[in-house]
Protein backbone atom coordinates (compact mmCIF):
# COMPACT_ATOMS: atom_id res chain seq x y z
CA UNK A 1 0.00 0.00 0.00
CA UNK A 2 0.76 3.55 -0.55
CA UNK A 3 1.91 5.23 2.49
CA UNK A 4 0.03 8.81 3.45
CA UNK A 5 1.73 11.75 4.19
CA UNK A 6 1.59 12.34 7.94
CA UNK A 7 0.67 15.96 9.65
CA UNK A 8 1.10 15.76 13.54
CA UNK A 9 0.15 19.58 14.45
CA UNK A 10 0.52 19.22 18.13
CA UNK A 11 -0.48 22.47 20.09
CA UNK A 12 0.37 22.44 23.83
CA UNK A 13 -1.92 22.94 26.63
CA UNK A 14 -5.71 23.54 24.38
CA UNK A 15 -8.61 22.28 26.34
CA UNK A 16 -11.31 20.67 24.25
CA UNK A 17 -14.21 23.27 24.70
CA UNK A 18 -12.46 26.00 23.43
CA UNK A 19 -13.17 24.89 19.91
CA UNK A 20 -16.74 26.32 17.74
CA UNK A 21 -17.30 23.30 16.09
CA UNK A 22 -17.84 21.63 20.15
CA UNK A 23 -20.32 24.49 20.59
CA UNK A 24 -18.61 26.83 22.47
CA UNK A 25 -20.05 30.30 21.14
CA UNK A 26 -16.89 32.31 22.27
CA UNK A 27 -14.09 30.25 20.73
CA UNK A 28 -13.07 31.53 17.10
CA UNK A 29 -11.95 28.44 15.19
CA UNK A 30 -12.81 28.45 11.87
CA UNK A 31 -10.52 26.40 10.18
CA UNK A 32 -11.40 23.31 12.48
CA UNK A 33 -14.55 23.98 12.22
CA UNK A 34 -14.79 24.18 8.42
CA UNK A 35 -12.69 20.89 8.04
CA UNK A 36 -15.24 18.89 10.03
CA UNK A 37 -17.59 19.88 7.81
CA UNK A 38 -15.65 18.55 4.92
CA UNK A 39 -13.54 16.34 5.61
CA UNK A 40 -12.59 15.41 9.44
CA UNK A 41 -14.21 13.64 12.52
CA UNK A 42 -13.36 15.86 15.83
CA UNK A 43 -13.60 13.89 19.02
CA UNK A 44 -15.32 15.68 21.50
CA UNK A 45 -14.50 13.43 24.32
CA UNK A 46 -10.86 12.32 23.87
CA UNK A 47 -8.98 12.51 26.48
CA UNK A 48 -4.92 12.64 27.37
CA UNK A 49 -3.61 10.25 29.64
CA UNK A 50 -1.50 12.24 32.05
CA UNK A 51 -2.04 16.02 32.28
CA UNK A 52 1.14 17.62 31.71
CA UNK A 53 3.50 17.99 28.59
CA UNK A 54 6.24 15.10 28.61
CA UNK A 55 3.91 12.08 30.19
CA UNK A 56 1.38 13.16 27.96
CA UNK A 57 4.21 12.72 24.77
CA UNK A 58 5.35 9.66 26.24
CA UNK A 59 2.02 7.97 26.06
CA UNK A 60 0.68 9.01 22.58
CA UNK A 61 3.96 8.01 21.00
CA UNK A 62 4.09 4.69 22.42
CA UNK A 63 0.35 3.45 22.53
CA UNK A 64 1.29 2.95 26.78
CA UNK A 65 -0.16 4.56 29.71
CA UNK A 66 1.78 6.42 32.36
CA UNK A 67 2.07 3.48 34.76
CA UNK A 68 3.82 0.65 32.16
CA UNK A 69 7.17 2.65 32.42
CA UNK A 70 6.60 5.13 34.87
CA UNK A 71 6.62 8.21 32.72
CA UNK A 72 4.80 10.22 34.88
CA UNK A 73 7.28 13.56 35.39
CA UNK A 74 8.38 16.19 33.18
CA UNK A 75 12.38 14.65 33.30
CA UNK A 76 12.29 10.90 32.45
CA UNK A 77 11.31 10.79 28.42
CA UNK A 78 11.11 7.44 25.86
CA UNK A 79 14.90 5.58 25.62
CA UNK A 80 15.16 3.10 23.33
CA UNK A 81 18.23 2.01 24.53
CA UNK A 82 15.59 0.61 27.47
CA UNK A 83 13.37 -0.90 24.78
CA UNK A 84 11.04 1.98 24.77
CA UNK A 85 9.43 3.17 21.53
CA UNK A 86 8.85 5.51 19.73
CA UNK A 87 6.45 6.43 17.07
CA UNK A 88 9.30 8.69 15.30
CA UNK A 89 11.91 6.62 15.40
CA UNK A 90 9.38 3.74 13.95
CA UNK A 91 8.14 5.76 10.86
CA UNK A 92 11.90 7.16 10.11
CA UNK A 93 12.69 3.22 10.37
CA UNK A 94 9.96 2.73 7.52
CA UNK A 95 10.71 4.84 5.18
CA UNK A 96 9.19 8.01 6.06
CA UNK A 97 11.26 11.51 5.97
CA UNK A 98 10.45 12.85 9.59
CA UNK A 99 10.92 16.48 9.67
CA UNK A 100 10.52 17.98 13.52
CA UNK A 101 10.13 21.53 13.90
CA UNK A 102 9.03 22.73 17.63
CA UNK A 103 9.47 21.80 21.29
CA UNK A 104 10.90 18.56 22.71
CA UNK A 105 9.52 17.13 25.86
CA UNK A 106 9.35 13.71 24.34
CA UNK A 107 13.53 12.86 24.40
CA UNK A 108 16.30 13.14 26.12
CA UNK A 109 17.69 16.48 25.88
CA UNK A 110 21.47 14.62 26.41
CA UNK A 111 20.99 12.69 23.60
CA UNK A 112 20.62 12.90 19.48
CA UNK A 113 17.32 13.38 17.55
CA UNK A 114 18.76 11.29 14.77
CA UNK A 115 17.07 8.37 15.91
CA UNK A 116 14.01 10.27 15.09
CA UNK A 117 14.13 12.49 12.83
CA UNK A 118 16.19 13.40 9.44
CA UNK A 119 15.20 17.34 10.55
CA UNK A 120 15.18 19.00 13.75
CA UNK A 121 14.12 22.24 12.64
CA UNK A 122 15.41 25.42 14.34
CA UNK A 123 14.74 28.70 12.21
CA UNK A 124 18.22 30.42 11.83
CA UNK A 125 19.16 34.33 10.35
CA UNK A 126 18.56 33.51 7.00
CA UNK A 127 14.83 31.97 7.78
CA UNK A 128 13.80 35.36 9.34
CA UNK A 129 15.04 37.08 6.17
CA UNK A 130 13.48 35.12 3.91
CA UNK A 131 10.46 35.96 5.43
CA UNK A 132 10.82 39.33 6.32
CA UNK A 133 10.91 39.30 10.38
CA UNK A 134 12.78 39.55 13.50
CA UNK A 135 12.64 36.78 16.08
CA UNK A 136 10.33 37.87 18.89
CA UNK A 137 10.12 37.04 22.42
CA UNK A 138 7.78 33.70 22.94
CA UNK A 139 4.96 33.31 25.70
CA UNK A 140 7.58 31.43 27.64
CA UNK A 141 10.52 34.47 27.31
CA UNK A 142 12.70 35.72 30.12
CA UNK A 143 10.97 39.66 30.13
CA UNK A 144 9.18 39.89 33.27
CA UNK A 145 7.81 42.82 33.64
CA UNK A 146 4.36 42.17 32.89
CA UNK A 147 4.32 40.12 36.55
CA UNK A 148 4.29 43.06 38.40
CA UNK A 149 5.81 43.26 42.07
CA UNK A 150 5.95 40.25 43.95
CA UNK A 151 3.00 40.19 46.30
CA UNK A 152 0.71 41.78 43.54
CA UNK A 153 -1.94 39.78 42.12
CA UNK A 154 -0.80 39.33 38.86
CA UNK A 155 2.58 38.15 39.90
CA UNK A 156 1.35 34.16 39.12
CA UNK A 157 -1.51 34.43 37.59
CA UNK A 158 0.33 34.04 33.69
CA UNK A 159 -1.64 36.88 32.37
CA UNK A 160 0.44 39.02 30.28
CA UNK A 161 -1.67 40.31 27.91
CA UNK A 162 -1.49 41.95 24.15
CA UNK A 163 1.67 41.23 22.41
CA UNK A 164 2.86 44.50 20.41
CA UNK A 165 4.00 43.59 16.68
CA UNK A 166 4.91 46.52 15.61
CA UNK A 167 4.30 47.29 11.66
CA UNK A 168 4.31 43.24 11.25
CA UNK A 169 2.04 41.13 9.80
CA UNK A 170 2.32 38.53 12.71
CA UNK A 171 4.28 38.74 16.40
CA UNK A 172 7.05 36.36 14.87
CA UNK A 173 7.81 34.11 17.54
CA UNK A 174 9.31 30.48 17.60
CA UNK A 175 5.86 29.06 16.60
CA UNK A 176 5.41 31.18 13.95
CA UNK A 177 9.18 30.16 12.93
CA UNK A 178 8.28 26.50 12.91
CA UNK A 179 5.05 26.70 11.09
CA UNK A 180 6.68 28.60 8.54
CA UNK A 181 9.31 26.52 8.50
CA UNK A 182 7.07 23.34 8.01
CA UNK A 183 5.82 25.38 4.95
CA UNK A 184 8.70 25.88 3.74
CA UNK A 185 9.59 21.87 3.56
CA UNK A 186 5.91 21.01 2.05
CA UNK A 187 6.45 23.70 -0.62
CA UNK A 188 10.10 22.12 -1.36
CA UNK A 189 9.09 18.40 -0.94
CA UNK A 190 10.53 16.00 -3.68
CA UNK A 191 7.91 13.41 -3.76
CA UNK A 192 10.50 10.53 -3.08
CA UNK A 193 9.23 9.23 0.24
CA UNK A 194 6.31 9.34 2.04
CA UNK A 195 6.59 13.06 4.66
CA UNK A 196 6.24 12.94 8.18
CA UNK A 197 5.99 16.84 9.44
CA UNK A 198 5.61 16.90 13.79
CA UNK A 199 4.89 20.20 14.36
CA UNK A 200 4.61 20.56 18.62
CA UNK A 201 3.75 24.15 19.05
CA UNK A 202 4.26 25.86 22.25
CA UNK A 203 0.70 27.90 22.10
CA UNK A 204 -1.66 28.03 23.99
CA UNK A 205 0.95 26.94 26.86
CA UNK A 206 0.63 30.19 29.22
CA UNK A 207 2.00 33.10 29.68
CA UNK A 208 -1.94 33.81 28.36
CA UNK A 209 -0.39 36.18 25.35
CA UNK A 210 -1.11 37.05 22.10
CA UNK A 211 -0.99 39.64 19.02
CA UNK A 212 -3.87 41.53 16.61
CA UNK A 213 -6.14 40.36 15.28
CA UNK A 214 -6.59 37.32 17.80
CA UNK A 215 -6.03 39.26 20.93
CA UNK A 216 -9.61 40.75 20.48
CA UNK A 217 -11.29 38.34 18.47
CA UNK A 218 -13.23 36.91 21.02
CA UNK A 219 -16.05 38.38 22.09
CA UNK A 220 -15.82 38.40 26.14
CA UNK A 221 -19.57 38.87 26.86
CA UNK A 222 -19.74 35.27 24.67
CA UNK A 223 -17.62 33.57 27.26
CA UNK A 224 -19.45 30.86 28.92
CA UNK A 225 -19.26 30.86 32.88
CA UNK A 226 -16.64 29.86 34.84
CA UNK A 227 -17.13 26.70 37.21
CA UNK A 228 -16.29 28.32 41.14
CA UNK A 229 -14.55 25.51 43.24
CA UNK A 230 -17.01 24.71 46.18
CA UNK A 231 -16.78 26.46 49.70
CA UNK A 232 -13.06 25.87 50.95
CA UNK A 233 -12.50 23.48 48.07
CA UNK A 234 -14.30 20.78 49.70
CA UNK A 235 -14.44 17.42 47.86
CA UNK A 236 -11.25 18.57 45.75
CA UNK A 237 -7.87 17.18 45.70
CA UNK A 238 -5.87 19.16 48.11
CA UNK A 239 -3.59 21.01 45.80
CA UNK A 240 -6.45 23.15 44.15
CA UNK A 241 -6.85 24.67 47.25
CA UNK A 242 -2.75 25.10 47.94
CA UNK A 243 -2.42 26.48 44.12
CA UNK A 244 -5.15 28.95 44.46
CA UNK A 245 -4.16 30.36 47.82
CA UNK A 246 -0.45 31.15 46.44
CA UNK A 247 -1.59 32.34 42.84
CA UNK A 248 -3.33 34.97 44.96
CA UNK A 249 -5.96 36.00 42.31
CA UNK A 250 -9.19 35.86 44.79
CA UNK A 251 -9.94 39.45 44.80
CA UNK A 252 -9.46 39.02 40.47
CA UNK A 253 -12.93 40.89 39.42
CA UNK A 254 -15.13 38.76 36.51
CA UNK A 255 -13.74 41.22 34.38
CA UNK A 256 -10.36 40.42 34.62
CA UNK A 257 -10.86 36.97 34.50
CA UNK A 258 -12.64 37.46 31.18
CA UNK A 259 -9.66 39.14 29.94
CA UNK A 260 -7.55 36.50 30.65
CA UNK A 261 -9.57 33.71 29.47
CA UNK A 262 -10.17 36.03 26.04
CA UNK A 263 -6.57 36.44 25.24
CA UNK A 264 -6.21 32.15 25.89
CA UNK A 265 -9.37 31.53 23.25
CA UNK A 266 -7.22 34.73 20.69
CA UNK A 267 -4.19 31.96 21.30
CA UNK A 268 -6.03 29.17 20.30
CA UNK A 269 -7.53 31.11 17.70
CA UNK A 270 -3.82 32.08 16.21
CA UNK A 271 -3.32 28.28 16.53
CA UNK A 272 -6.20 27.34 14.16
CA UNK A 273 -5.18 29.84 11.99
CA UNK A 274 -1.57 28.59 11.57
CA UNK A 275 -3.61 25.31 11.26
CA UNK A 276 -5.43 26.41 8.42
CA UNK A 277 -1.85 27.81 6.71
CA UNK A 278 -0.88 24.41 6.64
CA UNK A 279 -3.72 23.08 5.25
CA UNK A 280 -3.35 25.60 2.43
CA UNK A 281 0.27 24.70 1.80
CA UNK A 282 -0.59 20.98 1.48
CA UNK A 283 -3.43 22.00 -1.16
CA UNK A 284 -1.28 24.23 -3.17
CA UNK A 285 1.49 21.66 -3.16
CA UNK A 286 -1.23 19.01 -4.68
CA UNK A 287 -0.80 16.29 -1.83
CA UNK A 288 -4.09 16.90 0.54
CA UNK A 289 -5.81 14.30 -0.27
CA UNK A 290 -2.53 12.16 0.04
CA UNK A 291 -2.42 12.74 3.14
CA UNK A 292 -3.31 12.02 6.95
CA UNK A 293 -3.79 15.42 9.15
CA UNK A 294 -3.73 15.09 13.00
CA UNK A 295 -4.48 17.78 15.45
CA UNK A 296 -4.38 17.41 18.82
CA UNK A 297 -3.03 18.76 22.13
CA UNK A 298 -1.23 16.98 24.89
CA UNK A 299 -3.45 18.09 28.07
CA UNK A 300 -5.55 21.12 28.52
CA UNK A 301 -5.61 24.04 30.83
CA UNK A 302 -7.49 25.70 33.82
CA UNK A 303 -7.92 28.89 32.27
CA UNK A 304 -9.92 30.24 35.55
CA UNK A 305 -11.66 27.11 36.23
CA UNK A 306 -11.93 26.68 40.29
CA UNK A 307 -10.21 29.88 40.27
CA UNK A 308 -6.68 29.01 39.45
CA UNK A 309 -4.65 28.90 35.79
CA UNK A 310 -2.15 27.00 34.57
CA UNK A 311 -2.41 23.05 34.94
CA UNK A 312 -1.43 20.43 37.96
CA UNK A 313 0.00 16.62 37.13
CA UNK A 314 -2.83 14.64 39.12
CA UNK A 315 -5.96 16.67 38.72
CA UNK A 316 -8.22 15.05 36.07
CA UNK A 317 -10.91 18.04 35.44
CA UNK A 318 -12.42 17.63 32.04
CA UNK A 319 -10.77 20.91 31.01
CA UNK A 320 -7.64 19.55 32.01
CA UNK A 321 -7.70 15.99 31.32
CA UNK A 322 -10.31 16.34 28.01
CA UNK A 323 -8.25 17.37 24.25
CA UNK A 324 -9.27 18.29 21.09
CA UNK A 325 -8.68 15.46 18.53
CA UNK A 326 -9.50 15.84 14.58
CA UNK A 327 -8.33 13.48 12.42
CA UNK A 328 -8.39 13.93 8.54
CA UNK A 329 -7.37 11.31 6.80
CA UNK A 330 -6.17 10.27 3.08
CA UNK A 331 -8.86 10.77 0.75
CA UNK A 332 -8.64 6.94 0.18
CA UNK A 333 -9.90 6.15 4.10
CA UNK A 334 -13.82 6.55 4.47
CA UNK A 335 -14.98 9.25 6.59
CA UNK A 336 -18.03 10.74 7.87
CA UNK A 337 -17.27 14.48 8.75
CA UNK A 338 -18.73 15.10 11.80
CA UNK A 339 -18.41 16.04 15.71
CA UNK A 340 -18.19 12.67 17.36
CA UNK A 341 -18.83 12.31 21.06
CA UNK A 342 -17.06 8.34 21.17
CA UNK A 343 -15.03 7.54 24.15
CA UNK A 344 -11.17 7.97 22.85
CA UNK A 345 -7.59 8.48 24.37
CA UNK A 346 -4.66 9.96 22.86
CA UNK A 347 -2.93 6.73 23.59
CA UNK A 348 -5.16 5.91 20.01
CA UNK A 349 -3.25 8.47 17.89
CA UNK A 350 -0.13 5.71 17.19
CA UNK A 351 -2.43 3.03 16.78
CA UNK A 352 -4.14 4.89 14.14
CA UNK A 353 -1.06 5.85 12.19
CA UNK A 354 -0.02 2.22 12.18
CA UNK A 355 -3.40 1.13 10.56
CA UNK A 356 -3.03 4.27 8.21
CA UNK A 357 0.38 3.28 7.12
CA UNK A 358 0.28 -0.51 7.24
CA UNK A 359 3.42 -0.68 9.59
CA UNK A 360 3.46 -3.52 11.92
CA UNK A 361 4.38 -1.62 15.58
CA UNK A 362 6.84 -4.39 16.66
CA UNK A 363 5.82 -4.28 19.88
CA UNK A 364 2.75 -4.46 22.42
CA UNK A 365 0.74 -1.52 22.89
CA UNK A 366 -3.03 -0.21 24.15
CA UNK A 367 -4.01 2.29 21.63
CA UNK A 368 -7.19 1.04 19.46
CA UNK A 369 -7.47 2.37 16.35
CA UNK A 370 -9.75 5.48 14.85
CA UNK A 371 -10.28 4.39 11.54
CA UNK A 372 -13.17 2.63 12.09
CA UNK A 373 -14.75 5.34 13.69
CA UNK A 374 -13.91 7.48 11.11
CA UNK A 375 -15.80 5.93 8.89
CA UNK A 376 -19.10 5.96 11.13
CA UNK A 377 -18.70 3.17 13.54
CA UNK A 378 -19.84 3.48 17.03
CA UNK A 379 -18.40 1.36 19.18
CA UNK A 380 -14.95 2.17 20.56
CA UNK A 381 -14.25 2.38 24.21
CA UNK A 382 -16.43 2.19 27.67
CA UNK A 383 -14.33 4.44 29.65
CA UNK A 384 -11.00 6.74 29.28
CA UNK A 385 -7.99 6.91 32.16
CA UNK A 386 -5.59 9.63 33.12
CA UNK A 387 -3.02 9.24 35.90
CA UNK A 388 -0.73 11.47 37.54
CA UNK A 389 0.97 12.06 40.76
CA UNK A 390 3.85 10.23 43.06
CA UNK A 391 3.97 8.67 46.33
CA UNK A 392 5.19 9.85 49.25
CA UNK A 393 9.36 9.79 49.37
CA UNK A 394 9.62 9.78 45.51
CA UNK A 395 12.38 12.20 45.08
CA UNK A 396 12.83 11.64 41.19
CA UNK A 397 9.28 12.79 40.44
CA UNK A 398 9.22 15.91 42.57
CA UNK A 399 10.89 17.56 39.43
CA UNK A 400 13.20 19.78 41.64
CA UNK A 401 14.75 20.67 38.43
CA UNK A 402 11.61 22.82 37.51
CA UNK A 403 11.82 24.92 40.46
CA UNK A 404 13.42 28.12 41.45
CA UNK A 405 12.68 27.50 44.96
CA UNK A 406 14.91 25.42 47.36
CA UNK A 407 13.42 21.64 48.35
CA UNK A 408 11.79 23.37 51.02
CA UNK A 409 9.77 25.56 48.98
CA UNK A 410 11.18 28.55 50.55
CA UNK A 411 11.93 30.98 47.40
CA UNK A 412 8.85 32.72 45.64
CA UNK A 413 10.04 33.90 41.96
CA UNK A 414 9.27 31.42 39.01
CA UNK A 415 5.92 31.42 37.84
CA UNK A 416 5.59 27.81 38.28
CA UNK A 417 6.27 28.44 42.38
CA UNK A 418 2.61 28.18 43.33
CA UNK A 419 2.44 24.32 42.06
CA UNK A 420 5.91 23.26 42.41
CA UNK A 421 6.12 24.27 46.18
CA UNK A 422 3.87 21.72 46.84
CA UNK A 423 5.22 19.33 44.33
CA UNK A 424 8.89 18.92 45.94
CA UNK A 425 8.71 18.01 49.23
CA UNK A 426 6.44 15.57 51.58
CA UNK A 427 6.59 18.35 54.51
CA UNK A 428 4.04 20.51 53.41
CA UNK A 429 1.01 17.60 53.19
CA UNK A 430 -0.22 15.03 50.64
CA UNK A 431 -0.57 17.69 48.03
CA UNK A 432 1.48 15.65 44.95
CA UNK A 433 -0.70 12.49 45.15
CA UNK A 434 -0.74 10.06 43.26
CA UNK A 435 -3.95 9.64 41.75
CA UNK A 436 -5.71 7.78 38.45
CA UNK A 437 -9.11 8.96 36.76
CA UNK A 438 -11.64 6.11 35.32
CA UNK A 439 -14.29 8.46 33.04
CA UNK A 440 -17.40 7.49 31.33
CA UNK A 441 -19.74 9.21 29.62
CA UNK A 442 -22.02 9.84 32.83
CA UNK A 443 -19.91 9.44 35.48
CA UNK A 444 -15.82 10.37 36.72
CA UNK A 445 -14.10 8.35 39.51
CA UNK A 446 -10.64 10.17 40.91
CA UNK A 447 -8.66 7.08 43.04
CA UNK A 448 -6.03 8.91 45.20
CA UNK A 449 -3.22 7.86 47.55
CA UNK A 450 -3.34 9.62 50.66
CA UNK A 451 -6.63 11.52 50.37
CA UNK A 452 -10.49 11.06 50.02
CA UNK A 453 -10.88 9.55 46.60
CA UNK A 454 -13.42 11.49 43.96
CA UNK A 455 -16.73 10.96 42.35
CA UNK A 456 -19.08 13.36 40.04
CA UNK A 457 -22.26 12.63 38.15
CA UNK A 458 -21.40 14.39 35.37
CA UNK A 459 -25.23 14.16 34.32
CA UNK A 460 -26.07 16.56 37.40
CA UNK A 461 -22.73 18.00 37.55
CA UNK A 462 -21.02 18.62 34.56
CA UNK A 463 -18.67 21.15 36.12
CA UNK A 464 -17.01 18.30 38.76
CA UNK A 465 -17.84 20.26 41.41
CA UNK A 466 -19.81 18.28 43.87
CA UNK A 467 -17.78 14.95 45.20
CA UNK A 468 -20.55 12.50 46.01
CA UNK A 469 -17.95 9.93 46.51
CA UNK A 470 -19.44 9.37 50.19
CA UNK A 471 -22.77 9.88 49.08
CA UNK A 472 -24.84 6.01 49.42
CA UNK A 473 -26.61 6.77 46.75
CA UNK A 474 -23.74 5.70 44.21
CA UNK A 475 -22.64 2.95 46.16
CA UNK A 476 -23.48 0.87 43.12
CA UNK A 477 -21.98 3.19 40.62
CA UNK A 478 -18.49 3.36 42.51
CA UNK A 479 -18.18 -0.45 43.23
CA UNK A 480 -18.38 -0.69 39.20
CA UNK A 481 -16.06 1.98 38.84
CA UNK A 482 -13.52 0.54 40.84
CA UNK A 483 -13.96 -2.66 39.13
CA UNK A 484 -13.56 -1.44 35.74
CA UNK A 485 -10.55 0.98 36.74
CA UNK A 486 -8.89 -2.69 38.55
CA UNK A 487 -9.54 -4.78 35.08
CA UNK A 488 -7.62 -1.46 33.18
CA UNK A 489 -4.85 -2.07 35.60
CA UNK A 490 -5.01 -5.67 34.74
CA UNK A 491 -4.53 -5.44 31.15
CA UNK A 492 -1.92 -2.80 31.20
CA UNK A 493 -0.05 -3.36 33.98
CA UNK A 494 3.18 -4.19 32.05
CA UNK A 495 4.42 -5.32 28.39
CA UNK A 496 6.57 -8.51 27.85
CA UNK A 497 9.26 -7.57 25.80
CA UNK A 498 9.17 -10.10 22.23
CA UNK A 499 12.83 -10.42 21.76
CA UNK A 500 13.82 -13.57 24.07
CA UNK A 501 16.78 -14.07 26.00
CA UNK A 502 18.81 -17.10 26.22
CA UNK A 503 18.76 -18.70 29.42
Amino acid sequence: MKKPHLIIFNPDQWRSDVMGCHGNPAAVTPVVDALVKSDAVSFSNAFCQNTVCTPSRCSFMTGWYPHVRGHRTMYHMLHPELGEPNLLKILKENGYHVWWGGKNDLTPGQASVDPYCHERFHATKEDYARWGYEPQEGSHGNATGWRGEHGDDNYFSFYKGKLEKGDKELYCDGDWANVLGAIDKIRSYDGNEPLCLYIPLSYPHPPYCVEEPWYSVTDREKLPPRPLAPPDYAGKASILKGIAECQNMQGWSEERWSELRATYYGMCSRVDHQFGMLLDALRQKGIYDESAVFLFSDHGDYTGDFGIVEKTQNTFEDCLAKVPFVIKPPATVPVTPRVDDALVELVDFSATVYELTGIEAGYDHFGKSLVGLLAGETEHRDAAFCEGGRLKGEVQAMERESSSCGTDGSVEYGLYYPRLRLQITDALGPYHTKATMCRTRTHKYIRRHYEKDELYDLVKDPCECCNVVDDPAYADVLAALKERMLTWYMESCDVVPRERDRR
